[in-house]
């Protein structure tokens, strides 16, 4: 994790919401955290309505009317959606707590924030969207002065993000404080009053009003450079056939899917949260069940159904939810990048742990993780970090032909993402096979060579580079009206 540099300064007034902006690492998240007591400051001071909070935990932040709405998801996935709510929260009678006026409670509440999730259900069997919903629902239940937001719709689909946005404004004029941390430039200028960029752990500019001030320059002052063209997509040529699925089904994806991708090809699949995107790559990649359906690979079927056997067969997925799905914790850089090929580097069950050291200085530098040591623990990384070095992970090992990036600029900044495309386009231009997955249209149509759309867990449209449209992409992606009426 980066540390401060200098100290950082500004002050907001009720009822604004402030911006924070940065580069991934460059200390957006450890300034949230240290608003939150997570972290101790090495100096300096905050207050609220003119009094000096001196915080020993989160405990006391959380106590003096500070919530941090963090982008790891901080649920317990084995309570219900009420348990979440109402942990440590809900009155007893008589020592006893009545599940029937707690979900009615809470659904109330539910109601009132304009947010349709189910109290009852599982917070296991939401998707990471509903979850995301969930825990800015906590902030909104709970009496809070000042409500940190850190990249709250990263997971969030254009609905559900509406529905945050009213949500913040309600708050706005209930005169709360809201510290809103994203890479987002139009919700910046969309929601805040005011915005704080921090570079290399340092407050580089702030800008006390947004009316004057353009998208370019915040660019500018978040990377040290200007940006023009974040996208960067050229044509290349096209190989034959790389990876064929023919009708892959599973419990979450009931329809048949049928699919190919050629060596050399970035193919993006786009859909509406719930449309079957990640399930279906879950089942291709083995990580889901799979009943019917088969996986080739240059034309040769591929026997395995499991993550293990897709690996050693050349395939591999970098999930939507890396923080579940993707990375070691508790483990360090190093350790996260080699984990899977360490026998590449190893004789007779021995670990090399100079070729070790030496894969994982390689790819920190190739993917420019920002990050003082290899040692360091992964958890201390930024979440665009994080997801760089699972790539490395991936890129690490040899013979793969399929990459499938779920989701892969996901709370990542404009300058990292430029630097993701760019690796995008060498590793296809090496003939590698790629599909993208993801839930921002001009992502998808910005870097994929086709484009595969998916509703109600079906492929209901493909379109050629040369056809995209985002209407008819969009179009595509919702359900018509008799699905509805039925």
């Amino acid at each position: 994790m980066r540390p401060l540099a200098t100290h950082a300064s500004f002050g907001v007034e009720k009822g604004a919401v402030h911006g924070l902006m940065g580069e991934n690492g460059a200390g957006s998240s450890t300034l949230i955290k240290i608003h939150s007591g997570d972290l101790a400051a090495n100096g300096g001071s905050i207050s609220i309505d003119g009094t000096e909070l001196v915080y020993a935990s989160a405990r006391d932040a959380f106590d003096a009317g500070v919530i941090v709405i963090h982008q790891e998801l901080q649920l317990v996935p084995e309570l219900t959606v009420a348990d979440n709510l109402t942990l440590g929260r809900f009155a007893a009678s008589a020592g006893v707590i009545s599940r029937r006026r707690m979900i009615e409670h809470v659904s109330r509440r539910l109601r009132e924030a304009g947010i349709e999730i189910d109290p009852r259900r599982k917070v296991k069997r939401l998707s990471i969207g509903e979850r995301q919903m969930v825990e800015i629902a906590k902030a909104v239940m709970l009496d809070a002065r000042v409500i940190a937001l850190d990249e709250p719709t990263s997971s969030l689909s254009s609905h559900e993000s509406e529905v945050l946005f009213r949500l913040i404004e309600r708050l706005r004029a209930e005169g709360k404080v809201i510290l809103y941390v994203s890479h987002r430039l139009d919700e910046i200028f969309h929601l805040c009053d005011s915005m704080s960029v921090l570079s290399d752990g340092r407050l580089a500019v702030h800008h006390p009003v947004l009316a004057d001030v353009t998208r370019e320059q915040i660019v500018a002052e978040m990377v040290g450079r200007e940006i023009s063209d974040i996208w960067g997509w050229h044509p290349r040529p096209l190989g034959e056939t790389r990876l064929k699925a023919e009708g892959i089904s599973g419990e979450n994806l009931p329809r048949p899917a049928s699919f190919d991708l050629r060596a050399g090809e970035i193919l993006g699949f786009f859909g509406l949260i719930g449309a079957g995107r990640s399930e279906l790559m879950r089942l291709i990649f083995g990580a889901d069940p799979r009943p019917s359906g088969r996986v080739l690979l240059d034309g040769q079927p591929v026997a395995a159904s499991d993550p293990h056997g897709m690996i050693r067969a050349g395939l591999v997925l970098c999930s939507e939810d890396h923080k579940h799905d993707g990375i070691v914790q508790g483990r360090s850089i190093e350790e996260n990048i080699t984990i899977s090929s360490r026998r590449h580097s190893s004789r007779w069950g021995i670990l090399n742990p100079r070729a070790e050291a030496a894969t994982a200085d390689r790819f920190i530098e190739k993917l420019r993780v920002r990050t003082p040591s290899r040692h360091q623990d992964i958890l201390n990384l930024s979440g665009g970090n994080q997801q760089k070095v699972i790539l490395g992970r991936w890129l690490s090992e040899q013979g793969i032909r399929v990459l499938i990036v779920d989701e892969p600029t996901r709370g990542i900044d404009v300058g990292a993402k430029s630097e993701i495309y760019e690796l995008l386009y060498q590793l296809a231009e090496g003939g590698m096979a790629i599909i993208v997955v993801s839930s921002e249209l001009p992502e998808v149509m910005g870097i994929c060579d086709r484009l595969l759309v998916m509703c109600e867990g079906r492929i209901s449209a493909e379109l050629p580079r040369a056809n995209f449209d985002e209407a008819a992409i969009l179009s595509a992606a919702l359900p018509d009206r008799a699905s509805l009426a039925s």
